[in-house]
């Protein structure tokens, strides 16, 4: 059997491409929308492709399944079991596409993966465990658990409420999935735990750094499964509180992945813009400007007016566009250099953005002699919250459960990724001091909120020295 993880560092999102060595076939769980990269690696280990799997319908990417179910080589499983609200819209009766209910197989060569139903991240979601009977084997070798089980933690169970507007979701989820933490489990220790996203991601709070585990591991040092194989009221309380707020592009992810998006083929190639091209397509209606350098000093140094901050090196950028850019908005990029171009417009297009017409490098365009500004900033750490005056507010765009462990006092939380729909409680008359706990956050809301016309100053780097506990 091969097995092979394909890891997206900006998303912290896992896909699996298992293939049957012996039969030259192999499947992609949990593919991404830009599937020619799981071609190439299936190629490069002389497997085909002949089908893709869904662990759920997904909240913080488009899933490849669409591109591949274009295929009609390719055989598309998808989960079964979320009843009329949560069934895939998009499949349109096609040949090649296979609703799965619990205990539903796929075979792949000698390789059989079973169908697992794990509701409470979501209603349908499903895990696979992985049998490679060419082998010999009589029992699983792996279970790929999507959002159900991470290294260290588990799935979050309050998306369909937090994100996509469900009222009302939160605590069923909640013990949906604690029945099935308890109920689904009964596997050997060995068991290898296949996670659908490591640490960074919004999925979960706690997750951990390896890219996999085992159930044993997992049993004896993973905090919340233990709880909720112990203690249901107690799990529940735990699970939904202090959760990172979602970026808002999650509810449109929800929405395109259940009722289907427009299969364009591959990822959008912007071209390569003068300087007088670029500042004019800029100024056009519907159109932002990204920049995705990936030094944050060199962004607050200079910048394009009206552009906003997405570096692209530690994945900035998949959070910033998302939580500030409207699906039907084009994007225009600044770069530190055009090989650079195709990775971010790879990265926008995994979570969406069609439109990413063009892009300039920053060099480019500051030998054109264009007009750049420096975005205002001090030092967190030599901030004195006394000085604050009357038409002046503290903005502290870090989560909700960092800002109630400490913060300053009278300081107004509002998490930079859920900045947009917060934007009618802003005054632009105001004058806001934005920061968060390293600066790259308020980077990211204050390039926004300038963009927007609102008086914002950042507070770069860690306050920690500054301010007290929260009472």
């Amino acid at each position: 059997m091969f097995l092979r993880q394909v890891y997206d560092d900006a998303l912290a999102q896992a896909a699996y491409l298992i293939g049957c060595q012996q039969s030259g076939e192999a499947i992609v769980i949990d593919p991404e929308r830009d599937i020619d990269r799981y071609h190439a690696l299936a190629a490069k280990h002389d497997l085909t492709i002949i089908a893709a799997a869904e662990t759920h319908i997904h909240a913080d990417f488009v899933s490849g399944t669409q591109e591949f179910a274009a295929d009609p080589s390719v055989q598309v499983y998808l989960p079964g079991e979320g009843g009329p609200d949560w069934t895939h819209a998009w499949t349109g009766g096609r040949s090649n596409i296979t609703l799965l209910m619990d205990g539903d197989s796929i075979h792949i060569g000698n390789i059989e993966i079973k169908a697992v139903h794990t509701p409470g991240h979501t209603p349908e979601h499903l895990s696979y465990l992985i049998t490679d009977h060419g082998g010999g084997a009589t029992e699983a070798v792996a279970i790929a658990t999507g959002d159900f089980v991470f290294v260290g933690d588990v799935g979050r169970p309050d998306l369909l409420e937090s994100a996509a507007g469900i009222v009302g979701n939160m605590e069923p989820s909640a013990r949906r999935l604690q029945k099935s933490l308890a109920e689904r489990l009964d596997l050997p220790e060995y068991t290898q735990i296949l996670p659908g996203h490591g640490a960074g991601s919004a999925c979960g709070k706690a997750l951990g750094a390896l890219p996999s585990s085992t159930l044993g591991y997992e049993r004896r040092f993973n905090g919340a499964l233990s709880l909720a194989q112990t203690n249901a009221e107690e799990f529940v309380s735990v699970i939904l509180s202090g959760q990172p707020e979602p970026p808002m592009y999650f509810a449109r992810m929800k929405t395109v992945n259940r009722d289907g998006i427009t299969v364009t083929g591959g990822a959008p190639k912007p071209r390569e813009m003068t300087a007088s091209e670029f500042t004019s397509e800029a100024q056009a209606p519907k159109v932002r400007v990204i920049d995705a350098r990936s030094d944050r000093q060199a962004f607050i140094t200079a910048h394009l007016p009206g552009s906003i901050f997405g570096g692209l090196g530690d994945g900035t950028i998949v959070n910033a566009a998302g939580s500030t850019i409207a699906d039907d908005e084009h994007v225009l990029l600044v770069l530190d250099s055009a090989d650079d171009a195709d990775e971010a417009a790879r990265l926008l297009y995994r979570i969406g953005y069609d439109h990413v017409d063009g892009y300039i490098t920053f060099e480019d365009l500051r030998s054109s002699g264009v007009e750049l500004e420096t975005l205002e900033h001090f030092q967190c750490e030599t901030f004195d919250p006394g000085t604050v005056k009357a038409g002046e507010v503290i903005l502290d765009v870090r989560n909700t459960s960092e800002h109630n462990e400490r913060c300053y006092p009278g300081s107004v939380c509002q998490p930079y990724t859920r900045l947009t729909a917060a934007l009618d409680t802003l005054d632009r008359s105001t004058r806001y001091y934005v920061h968060c706990q390293s600066g790259r956050r308020a980077t990211v809301a204050v390039s926004y909120l300038k963009a927007l016309g609102y008086n914002a100053v950042l507070m770069d780097g860690s306050c920690e020295a500054s301010y007290p506990k929260a009472s």
